[in-house]
């Protein structure tokens, strides 16, 4: 089994909704739900001509390899109506492999832990409720202290 952090945003349509359907997608898929941060409100990242985001860390655990995860989150976005448009353009519903165990990967396909997840307080906020004292295993710190450095 993996241990394993997730980003939900959303910022079409019922946003609340939309993080508890994809939750629940999770947990129909097989990953088991151990802790999710409250919700946050943010600004958009990127593109900022789109409405703001609610965003949620979720803590799972599942048997899924790496890029089989990826595929299922895939589907989920998919079934959950999330349309490609614009790079860090608006969605219905975004789900994020921040870190999956301490492992370090890099394709083409699938980076991890998340490459920009360091510089992004709407990621370090949420994860930080329910895993401070995770290392990032590439820079060597705490979440906590990731997010006292932005």
């Amino acid at each position: 089994m993996h241990r394993v952090f997730l980003l939900l945003g959303s910022n079409l349509g019922d946003r609340e909704r939309n993080l508890e359907d994809a939750q629940n997608e999770l947990k129909s898929s097989g990953l088991v739900i151990l802790k999710k941060s409250s919700i946050h409100e943010t600004s958009p990242w990127g593109y900022l001509e789109q409405p703001k985001f609610l965003n949620q860390a979720v803590e799972c655990i599942t048997s899924f390899p790496p890029f089989e995860l990826l595929r299922e989150i895939k589907k989920i976005e998919q079934k959950m109506g999330r349309v490609k448009t614009i790079i860090y353009g608006p969605r219905v519903i975004d789900i994020d492999i921040i870190f999956f165990d301490d492992l370090i990967l890099y394709s083409e396909e699938l980076t991890i832990p998340h490459p920009l997840m360091h510089l992004r307080e709407f990621v370090l906020r949420p994860l930080n409720e329910i895993a401070p004292d995770f290392i990032h295993p590439l820079l060597k710190l705490s979440v906590s202290n990731l997010l006292d450095n932005l």
